[in-house]
């Protein structure tokens, strides 16, 4: 009897996930375009109270209301995710929308209280929709390579935020008035909630509820969570130092178009270098790709340190941007790996207030010091809390490329599920 020997079958590694197949996942364009038009309040609503109060309250305190608006976020928004978690996406997010929206419309009101009650309120309001869609993709993708390369897409999409909203306010109150500007931010801002909380996964999505006593501290007693909130803080800071420095810029060289023009550089840079990072798997855990992309963004920032003039700035702020999104997208993702169950909406909503509180503290060191140091400084900082924590990052870290060879039946296999350590 002849015996004819075969060769053992190759194991097929699995078909890369591309932006196409996370866009054909049910509704995920819908979510993903409503929460884009939802959160454009974010980009117009600093300029539009800005141009709408200075006249009548003077320049400073109206930029101290823009101010407040992105505070009031800042608290309000891990509060809203809260009560999302606790009664669904649908009632929480409509009732933000609609005090949210009535409040800006007050912003106008003569008075010595309303605008600050009614920018308090705007901003507290604000529907955290961001959260909200990582929460939903975070249970409704069908693989975590889906997940992945959904909050990377999300991550360079959001930045689109940044260019248009104020190019929007700045149109509408040339071609009308301030108060157009500001009755639109309301109502984009309500439409594209009506947009999210319609679709049929926003409306079935349940935070799995929460057993026992009330915890205050929620995911704040994660240690792996406490330390990529306290990174998005100091990631935060060049971002919001970006905007004086840039009309310090202006001023400088004698190009009052960089005022604009350089914080849009970034957001630029920032849009292609997420779509690059999530067009692709990339090897290593989420762990080591917060570090690599965080030194990437310290070292992008040392370039502009160099430049001499405003062509020169603009070329080189678009390399700290090619980082940023991809090192969001890494954040949101170990955010998600860590989440406590039934907490998803308000995990995400403290890494967004954490990294607003960072662009509040860059932009007011900005503003009393003019300095570029602060742009690598927080930066480097960020980079060195993760070398120096790296070890409570790992267990929340995700393999971020699907293994190349099927599971063995005793599942020793790398696996993309993350393993919990205790804090």
């Amino acid at each position: 009897m002849t015996v004819v020997e075969t060769a053992p079958i190759p194991a097929v590694a699995p078909p890369a996930v591309r932006y196409r197949d996370v866009l054909a996942v049910p509704y995920a364009g819908r979510l993903l375009g409503g929460t884009l038009i939802g959160r454009l309040p974010t980009g117009m609503a600093p300029l539009a109270i800005l141009l709408l109060t200075a006249p009548g309250l003077g320049c400073g305190t109206a930029a101290a209301l823009a101010a407040l608006y992105l505070a009031a976020n800042a608290i309000g928004g891990p509060v809203l995710g809260r009560l999302v978690d606790r009664y669904g996406q649908t009632r929480a997010l409509a009732a933000g929308a609609v005090l949210s929206s009535a409040a800006l419309l007050a912003v106008g009101l003569n008075g010595p209280f309303w605008p600050v009650a009614a920018v308090l309120a705007a901003g507290g309001a604000r529907p955290p929709l961001d959260p909200s869609l990582r929460a939903v993709w975070g249970k409704g993708m069908p693989s975590r390579e889906h997940t992945r390369v959904a909050l990377a897409l999300d991550a360079a999409s959001q930045e689109m935020i940044y260019v248009t909203g104020p190019l929007m306010v700045a149109g509408l109150a040339a071609a009308f008035s301030p108060y157009c500007a500001v009755a639109a931010t309301a109502v984009v801002g309500a439409l594209g909630t009506a947009v999210v909380i319609t679709a049929p996964p926003s409306r079935q999505w349940s935070g799995e509820g929460r057993t026992g006593r009330a915890d205050w501290l929620g995911p704040l007693r994660s240690a792996r969570l406490r330390v990529l909130y306290l990174v998005m803080v100091f990631v935060g800071v060049p971002m919001g130092a970006l905007t004086p420095l840039a009309v310090e810029a202006a001023r400088r060289f004698d190009a009052p178009g960089l005022a604009g023009t350089l914080p849009a550089a970034l957001s630029v840079g920032a849009f292609v270098g997420g779509l690059v990072y999530g067009a692709r798997s990339w090897p290593g855990a989420t762990s080591r790709h917060l570090l690599v992309l965080s030194g990437g963004f310290t070292a992008g920032w040392l370039l502009l340190l160099t430049a001499g003039g405003g062509p020169t700035m603009l070329a080189a702020v678009l390399v700290p941007g090619l980082f940023m999104a991809p090192l969001l997208g890494a954040a949101y993702l170990a955010t998600s790996a860590a989440a406590p169950a039934g907490a998803a909406t308000e995990t995400h909503a403290l890494l967004v207030a954490a990294l607003d509180v960072g662009c509040a503290l860059g932009t007011v060191a900005a503003g009393l010091a003019p300095t570029t140091v602060l742009l690598p400084a927080g930066a480097a900082a960020a980079t060195v809390l993760l070398v120096a924590h790296r070890h409570t990052l790992i267990p929340g870290g995700l393999p971020c490329s699907p293994p190349k060879t099927p599971s063995p039946p005793d599942g020793s296999a790398q696996s993309c599920a993350p393993t919990h350590a205790p804090d």
